[in-house]
């Protein structure tokens, strides 16, 4: 409820729903898209009158032009790419795939064709993989809930929510259910707590909830999943967070996947003071110690790490490398608390960069090479240095990662171990564009 009582407050006005980053505008925007255009197309398509090779490329124009449902990321547009392009029988694929997507008249056609679409993606995938493809090529079973959830919902959104795996993370967290072994059955019950809480909202408020204001609830909490009261409370933050004795009551249990060595990496990014002292007080620097909470992120993400930076000449601060996919990450880190502008440093970027590509390429059989900087977060003078970055050096793409971004790609790999690869069906795909990577991206993305 007090979680229901502050979105109400942060919305109450214009002013305070744009400094809690909510737009007020989106439910108007997802009703006039899906009513003007997702409908219509999906019903040509579900009718017959629109073959399954021009309903894939147009639905991925209208969520581009229009994102207002994240279908962009692994679990949506990729997922449908990837299961597309490894279905050996299209003309099956249409089939199961118009089988699938059609609204179902109830909740056990619900859960049936979950589990069905699922058993057909896992053969295909199976097959594919048999037949000589890469298993980073195959679709994730995982990602059939999102992707026939967004179809259903398209079909009746008043019904139908989207499965989203910040929702689904959220209420794990708060103990409203716990996930089962059938995909099926979790989509319902996540459709019920749905409506339950819109049921015990609009009692609450004497406001009228539907499942899209308990989504924006969900959003409100989940946007923020890694502030908790230590990091928003806390006097005298430590860079190292002791072990919990029971001399040391604590007022609620922790809820973050996220070591605390990541956990703080927005503050340090920030250049916080507290900080300051504290990393003084471990004997390091906060320079030092930020460059060392980066690569402890990287290398829990599952790369292979390099810290380079201080003392060792002009080099970056460190390398990730990911060999099975044959990629790596020249990374930088930079504490900024009022932000951090590329230009300032671009000839000495250049200049590492190509230094350590060629020293990777000498030893690395690479596809692709990317250049990462992490801070707290950017100004926007950044696109004619990234040009003649990417022009200048062997760098596929230049990502500027705000850190709080950083963490959350800990948190969904956390979270989903087995699912979440390195690979472009996954965390790869987050530096595959250049230009500013937020933590709203990243949800986004990776579904």
């Amino acid at each position: 409820m007090e979680l229901m009582r502050q979105y109400l407050d942060a919305i109450s006005t214009p002013k305070r729903a744009a400094e809690a980053q909510i737009d007020l505008g989106l439910d108007a925007a997802r009703a006039e898209v899906i009513d003007g255009q997702l409908k219509p197309l999906l019903h040509e398509y579900l009718d017959g009158r629109l073959p399954l090779a021009e309903l894939k490329p147009k639905v991925d124009g209208i969520n581009k032009r229009h994102p207002h449902w994240g279908f962009r990321g692994i679990k949506g547009q990729m997922f449908f790419n990837m299961a597309y392009n490894v279905a050996g029988d299209l003309d099956e694929f249409d089939a199961e795939l118009k089988a699938a997507i059609a609204a179902p008249t109830g909740e056990e056609m619900a859960t049936s064709r979950i589990q069905t679409f699922s058993s057909y993606v896992r053969r295909i995938g199976e097959q594919h993989v048999e037949g000589g493809g890469t298993g980073y090529g195959k679709p994730k079973v995982g990602s059939v809930p999102f992707f026939l959830s967004y179809f259903w919902h398209v079909q009746d959104r008043d019904l139908w929510p989207v499965y989203y795996t910040n929702s689904v993370n959220l209420m794990t967290d708060l103990n409203l259910w716990q996930l089962s072994e059938h995909p099926g059955e979790n989509y319902i019950r996540f459709k019920h707590i749905h409506e339950e809480l819109a049921r015990v909202f609009t009692e609450a408020s004497g406001c009228d909830f539907g499942l899209y204001d308990v989504e924006h609830v969900l959003w409100f909490k989940g946007g923020k999943p890694y502030g908790h009261a230590q990091a928003e409370d806390a006097d005298e933050p430590a860079i190292d967070t002791p072990a919990v004795t029971d001399a040391e009551p604590i007022s609620r249990l922790p809820e973050s996947y996220v070591p605390p060595i990541i956990a703080v990496l927005p503050r340090m990014a920030n250049n916080e003071s507290a900080l300051a002292e504290a990393a003084k007080a471990s004997g390091t620097s906060l320079e030092r110690a930020f460059e060392k909470s980066v690569n402890a992120a990287f290398t829990v993400l599952g790369y292979e790490t390099t810290l380079l930076g201080h003392g060792q000449g002009r080099v970056p601060d460190g390398v990730a490398l990911d060999l099975d996919n044959l990629y790596a990450i020249i990374w930088d880190a930079k504490m900024r608390a009022d932000g951090y502008s590329i230009g300032t440093d671009d000839r000495t970027i250049r200049e590492y960069i190509t230094t350590q590509s060629r020293d990777l390429k000498r030893r690395r059989s690479l596809r692709n090479i990317y250049f990462v900087v992490v801070s707290s977060s950017f100004h926007d003078d950044y696109d004619d240095v990234v040009g003649m970055v990417k022009m200048e050096t062997d760098v596929s793409e230049v990502r500027l990662v705000e850190a709080d971004a950083l963490v959350a790609m800990v948190d969904a790999k956390l979270r989903d171990p087995l699912q979440l690869t390195l690979g472009p069906d996954g965390i790869q795909r987050l530096f595959s564009t250049s230009g500013v990577l937020s933590s709203r991206s990243v949800r986004e993305i990776l579904g």
